[in-house]
């Protein structure tokens, strides 16, 4: 039986695995059901009345509508600014603190039209509460009939989206810039106070809700603010508020101010005339006690902190504003730079092996098709788990990194490396075999289909690498329902990412040599290949000290299969660079297993424990740092409200990426020394259980590795880390963080 049948044998054995992990998906999937999204929010027909149009939701219990992703459109006729019922504020872990409607939705849409029928375009957007999950935006189309002489005459704009409309149309109404419409003046009373007076323009307002004042940086006492009366008013973008339309001034109250502290003052106004609300402006106000005593004028800057992005939201950013081939082009080079990290390293193995396999049957054209194969799969995969994840919240390949799906993939990598020592050929009964046979017959070579899925399974179980590109795309996915654009983006992430092993396919069906001693040698080094590349992904479920004794086990295997332990005798050269190379290996293999007798855990410092007078506890446990675990959103709610610094690091044993943080970046003496003070916490999320889930989706965390940082109970989001960070730049994220440089 030749290697290709082995190969065969592999390609159903994997098949059968593949089916056993689909079926307990979907049986988990089946558990959680949800309801047709027409069940979930049952939109009515539309009906007119008073000229005004009336839409309505019914909205099943545990599930709720987005106020801002409700919108009414049409060609025919002309809105005006819809009036919604009654809302409920929810801090949503999708779009954070929003306005949502249960049970009942209500919308009455004023509308001037010269027609006696129209087409009304009506677009939502919901979730379910218990499950977690998002529905995709909602687009329904209904034809309209309109009294003849209508004249409905509510016409306005609201919010940014307001403005971008009147802009566009060429509207005569010249809106002031924000800072003259909302002019502030910040100076002391020489009495504890700092004055902000505020001179409105005519015709604009400020919302007295609105008017905030936080801590940015450095230490002081500071009060509530002191506001003046306000007036009552009906807005057609908050409803009911208090506003002020006319110059005024507010106090609040500072003690114990020390050096370098910044104050922020965030306040938001409208457009009377208009209807156009601006965004929300802050400004960085830097005290000191002598200021405030002296009653001098202090002034007021524009705060460029809130307008930075994490990479990862720079990223989504990306995906909202360019073009679909900036976007395509910008994350295929992405994908070209992930190439090179970790979580594609162990695929070289498997398409390498899958390719040496084919023995001398291989050609480069054949070597090319079965690493395109590959390379496709791997990609439709990512594609297809990433378009999943986004719009429902749930990562396949988190769902994949339980212990008997990596225990099941390590033992199919020994398998195949055992056959290739030339062990044992595998083989099905006759009866199986043939209808394979048939089947494979079909295909290139009978082995197309067992590529595709290795490829299929590698994306899923062997790099389950979360980076800032992944990351952006995924919650740009969650954010606007978009699968199209997010899709593409992922899938040429995945082509970037399989570029070099199309590389390494091509020249291996080229440097590979043909049948021989050699070609047998070159499957042996595949084999002991795959062999690491099974322990390397037993790391994420095995202790420590059992993982090193494994990877000792293979130097010293390795080793003496090169000879290390035979005389040199009139051998050739190469049979002497052989030895060379096994005993370098024998070597490396005794010190392993030397520190794993020590208690060392380190395969790159396996003899660290036996420094400091040979304690496994001693100066080898001085390089971590402490972190002290978080098991659910409450306990981390209540670390948050501390208001102390507070550093949270999302972790899981199967991500390769947070070991590397652990290992190469929270090891260095210099990320220690910044985060001295800080208190340091650690959502494990590796179980990836409710309490979990429910961790991750409130700080719309698509999986480990993600770093983030607070200050006084607020998220330092432009801090954000996602993915494997180099200790400098790490400790920028620090500084930036906590002291504001």
């Amino acid at each position: 039986m030749t290697q290709s049948n082995s190969f065969k044998a592999i390609q159903h054995f994997v098949s059968l695995l593949m089916f056993t992990f689909i079926l307990a998906l979907s049986n988990k999937t089946l558990a959680d059901e949800l309801l047709e999204v027409d069940k979930a929010f049952q939109l009515q027909t539309p009906k007119v009345e008073n000229d005004r149009i009336l839409i309505e939701w019914k909205i099943a219990e545990g599930y709720y509508l987005y106020k801002k992703r409700v919108k009414v459109e049409s060609a025919d006729i002309t809105l005006g600014t819809p009036e919604f019922s009654k809302s409920k504020l929810k801090d949503d872990p999708l779009f954070g603190k929003s306005e949502v409607f249960l049970n009942h939705l209500k919308v009455t849409q004023p509308y001037q039209a010269q027609t006696s029928s129209a087409t009304l375009t009506v677009q939502y957007q919901g979730c379910a509460e218990k499950q977690g999950v998002c529905y995709p935006p909602q687009k329904r189309s209904f034809k309209i009939d309109l009294p003849a002489t209508s004249t409905s005459s509510s016409s306005g704009f609201d919010s940014l989206s307001g403005l971008n409309d009147l802009l566009s149309a060429g509207s005569g109404n010249d809106l002031l810039p924000a800072n003259e419409a909302f002019q502030l003046s910040t100076s002391t009373d020489g009495q504890g106070h700092l004055l902000l007076d505020f001179v409105v323009a005519d015709s604009y307002h400020l919302y007295k809700d609105k008017i905030k004042v936080k801590l940015k940086t450095g230490s002081a006492e500071i009060g509530s603010l002191i506001l003046p009366g306000a007036v009552q008013t009906s807005d057609p973008v908050f409803g009911d508020v208090e506003v002020y339309k006319t110059p005024f001034q507010a106090k609040l109250p500072l003690a114990s101010i020390q050096p370098d502290t910044q104050i922020e003052i965030s306040y938001q106004g409208c457009s009377a005339t208009s209807g156009v609300c601006y965004p929300p402006e802050k400004r960085l106000i830097d005290i000191s006690a002598a200021d405030i005593g002296s009653g001098a004028n202090i002034t007021a800057s524009t705060s460029t902190n809130e307008t930075q992005l994490s990479e990862t939201d720079q990223i989504t950013q990306t995906l909202q504003n360019n073009s679909l081939w900036i976007v395509i082009g910008t994350f295929f080079v992405f994908g070209l730079l992930l190439s090179l990290t970790p979580c594609v390293f162990p695929m070289i193995p498997i398409l390498s092996s899958i390719i040496a396999g084919q023995g001398e049957n291989i050609t480069t054209r054949k070597a090319f098709i079965m690493s395109l194969v590959y390379v496709l799969a791997m990609s439709l995969t990512y594609t297809i788990a990433g378009v999943l994840a986004g719009l429902f919240g749930e990562n396949l390949q988190v769902m994949f990194q339980n212990p008997w799906v990596i225990t099941s993939f390590a033992l199919i990598f020994v398998a195949l490396a055992f056959s290739m020592f030339g062990f044992y050929e595998l083989q099905l009964p006759a009866s199986v075999q043939s209808r394979i046979t048939n089947l494979s017959n079909q295909q290139q070579g009978g082995t197309l289909t067992g590529v595709a899925i290795m490829g299929f399974l590698s994306a899923l179980i062997v790099g389950p690498c979360v980076a800032p590109p992944l990351a952006g795309a995924l919650i740009y996915i969650g954010q606007t329902g978009d699968a199209f654009l997010g899709g593409a983006a992922l899938f040429a992430m995945s082509i970037g990412m399989g570029i070099p092993l199309l590389l390494i396919g091509v020249s291996a069906g080229k440097l590979l040599p043909k049948a021989g001693a050699w070609m047998d040698n070159v499957k042996a080094i595949f084999g002991v290949l795959m062999l690491g590349v099974a322990i390397w992904m037993a790391e994420r479920i095995l202790p420590g000290e059992i993982t090193l004794l494994l990877w000792s086990a293979l130097l010293i295997g390795s080793a003496i299969y090169l000879g290390a332990l035979e005389p040199i005798g009139e051998k050739s050269g190469w049979h002497k660079f052989a030895k060379s190379v096994g005993l370098i290996l024998l070597t490396y293999g005794l010190i392993l297993m030397i520190g794993m007798s020590g208690g060392s855990k380190d395969v790159l410092q396996p003899l660290k424990v036996y420094q400091g007078g040979g304690s496994a506890s001693g100066s080898a446990q001085t390089d971590k740092l402490a972190f002290k675990k978080i098991t659910n959103l409450k306990q981390l709610e209540a670390e948050i409200a501390t208001g102390k610094p507070i550093m949270l690091d999302f972790y899981a044993d199967w991500c390769i990426s947070c070991k590397e943080m652990e290992k190469f970046t929270f090891s260095d003496a210099k990320v220690q020394a910044a985060l001295e003070g800080v208190t340091l916490l650690k959502a494990d999320v590796t179980a990836n259980n409710k309490d979990d889930k429910e961790l991750m989706r409130a700080f719309n965390i698509v999986g480990p590795p993600a770093i983030m940082f607070f200050i006084n109970g607020e998220e330092q989001k432009a801090q954000r880390v996602v993915g494997f960070k180099k200790s400098e730049e790490f400790i920028e994220n620090i500084h930036r963080s906590y002291k504001g440089n």
